[in-house]
């Protein structure tokens, strides 16, 4: 009897030990840089929404507000892609567009 409670008393032990709590550590892995980006300025007097067109995709950036300078990541195209870039006014009555660019680390665009 006392070998049998010895026995359970070890695998209890062995049993607790092994799914007791772990100490996990979580971080946030560094954020992938964009290779480009577009260095942008908005004259208008209402916000655009910037694209850039490859292989016949437009892919949208983001929406820049009136009268702003800002620079633009163009994630997932490598520099030397060569792109078309479209801004289109929030209302949709105006676009504008630069064809056959050639993305580098940062291209300057103003509209209009």
């Amino acid at each position: 009897m006392k070998m049998l409670i010895a026995s359970l008393a070890l695998v209890v032990a062995a049993t607790t030990s092994a799914c007791g709590p772990r100490q996990v550590e979580v971080t946030t892995g560094a954020q992938p840089v964009a290779e480009v980006s577009i260095h942008f300025t908005n004259n208008l007097t209402q916000a655009v929404n910037l694209y850039v067109t490859s292989a016949g995709t437009d892919v949208f950036l983001k929406q820049v507000a009136a009268n702003t300078v800002e620079m633009v990541p163009v994630h997932g195209l490598a520099a030397g892609t060569s792109v078309t870039l479209k801004a289109r006014t929030v209302d949709g009555t105006r676009t504008y567009t630069r064809d056959n660019i050639t993305l580098a680390s940062s291209y300057e665009w103003r509209v209009p």
